[in-house]
């Protein structure tokens, strides 16, 4: 179970490996272990057009 800490700017959130999520175990957004323990920063900030999941780039050039 992950534990939500909501802080001015963003969430801060704690894991064990089986819960994170795709960006998170590719390192797009900021993650720290310790022990077995897994924290990860989510801004509240926009993301930039340019960080846009893997999977949609590659639907849109799957298109004819």
């Amino acid at each position: 179970m992950a534990v939500r800490i909501r802080l001015p700017g963003g969430t801060l959130k704690m894991k064990v490996y089986r819960e994170l999520r795709e960006r998170e175990r590719a390192r797009r957004i900021p993650v720290l272990k310790l022990g077995s323990l897994y924290f990860s920063w989510w801004s509240n900030r926009p993301r930039p057009l340019n960080d846009q999941p893997d999977d949609d780039a590659n639907r849109s050039q799957a298109a004819p």
